[in-house]
């Protein structure tokens, strides 16, 4: 299946390496594809671990023994299957995944639960054990690589590599966080995206980096739609070597805790954006702002009635403003709303004010809006002070090609 480069897409940025961190892949030919779908990133003994997952009820042997391995807070090492998910896959599945960890294992001298696997792909079909043996002990002697070799192999429908760095000052310490995700269709905010790596040099502990993560995870991944598909994988994890030297982070009372938090947040915000740009046959980026609403939540709950609406995405896709259709979404929405006070508008233009027409409304500007890629819809509830951002794509004729032929 030939998938077109997104018009969304932009260029991978230059990331800086982080230290304790070495990146390898390789081949273990878990589809017919000429390609490397096995990703193993070693990491200095010491790294804290942190880690938010999908919240379906059919999660990945892969998330399962995450979430448990997350607690003890310690990790040495990553390994990303693509083009398989193992979920759904029982007994067997388990047991390609601690056949997994216990050959990375012997081979770095750790703890079998120091090793996280991720798996994507296709759903319901074991992952082949050896495939991933041989796969795996290619990578343990591959020579290192860049980080858009590790965006690119950990990919399967993605259309383009996707990174994002930032750093942070500690005291006097500057401290890097560089990052990559996949994710491209399935994605919906149950917490969000598909797979996702975040690698810093920060000395912090295994608990504040968790709670930094979620954090940042609610006002990002969770923030974002491209088909109200929840995956049974998704997994973005976090992980620190601590090889800064700062002084060590434990709480939001530490000197530049805030600054490094920020730093995490704008890291995810870049991937959760980047995966909604490369939404599956995606041509618009759209963001979603809804204010005056009861609380944050009900904002953020309208905003995805909004965004994962087909007839809202159609609509914005034909680059017509029918603002009607967001109103329906509004009150669908199951959420506190007035019609008397709801206020619709497309890239600062007001479409409706108070629950009617703006009188001598011009749709030229708005249809002029809707032309661009860049998308924003803003809805004023006029009820309170909630508010929240979502982000999403359009509807296009380009999703069902790619999701009619995914298995092919």
């Amino acid at each position: 299946m030939d998938i077109e480069r997104s018009p969304l897409a932009t260029p991978f940025p230059e990331m800086p390496a982080i230290e304790g961190v070495v990146l390898r892949v390789a081949r273990a030919q878990y589809k017919e594809w000429d390609r490397c779908d096995l990703t193993f990133i070693e990491l200095c003994d010491g790294t804290a671990v942190a880690g938010v997952f999908t919240q379906s009820a059919c999660s990945s042997t892969e998330v399962e023994m995450g979430r448990e391995q997350v607690k003890a807070g310690s990790a040495r090492a990553l390994i990303v299957n693509a083009g398989n998910s193992n979920a759904f896959t029982g007994y067997r599945g388990r047991e390609a995944v601690e056949q997994i960890m216990a050959q990375v294992s012997d081979g770095l001298q750790c703890e079998p639960r120091e090793v996280f696997v991720s798996s994507t792909g296709v759903i319901g079909v074991p992952l082949p054990k050896d495939k991933a043996r041989e796969g795996v002990a290619s990578a343990l002697t591959a020579p290192e690589c860049s980080w858009e070799d590790v965006a690119n192999t950990i990919a399967t429908t993605d259309t383009f590599a996707k990174g994002a760095t930032a750093s942070a000052m500690i005291g006097e310490t500057r401290v890097e966080i560089s990052a990559v995700i996949k994710g491209s269709g399935m994605i919906a905010p149950d917490m969000a995206t598909m797979l996702g790596y975040i690698f810093t040099d920060a000395s912090v502990t295994p608990g504040f980096l968790q709670e930094v993560l979620q954090a940042a995870n609610g006002k990002t991944f969770s923030c974002i739609t491209v088909d109200s598909d929840t995956s049974t994988s998704d997994t973005v994890l976090a992980f620190a070597t601590g090889k800064a030297g700062n002084t060590l982070l434990t709480s939001f009372d530490d000197t530049g805790a805030d600054a490094f938090a920020a730093a995490i947040a704008d890291v995810c915000r870049q991937l959760a954006q980047l995966v909604v740009r490369d939404g599956e046959g995606a041509q618009k980026f759209i963001e979603i702002a809804v204010t005056g609403a009861d609380s944050d939540a009900s904002a953020h709950k309208v905003g995805l009635a909004i965004a994962n609406s087909p007839l809202v995405k159609t609509a914005i896709a034909g680059e017509d403003a029918n603002w009607g259709r967001i109103v329906m979404a509004v009150g669908k929405a199951g959420e506190p709303a007035d019609r008397d006070t709801l206020s619709i508008g497309f890239g600062g233009h007001w479409a409706a004010r108070d629950g009617q027409p703006v009188a001598g409304y011009d749709e030229a500007p708005v249809t002029e809006h809707l032309k661009g890629q860049n998308i924003t819809v803003e809805v004023d509830l006029g009820i309170g002070s909630g508010r929240s951002t979502v982000w999403t794509c359009d509807l296009t004729h380009g999703y069902i090609s790619i999701n009619a032929d995914y298995r092919s």
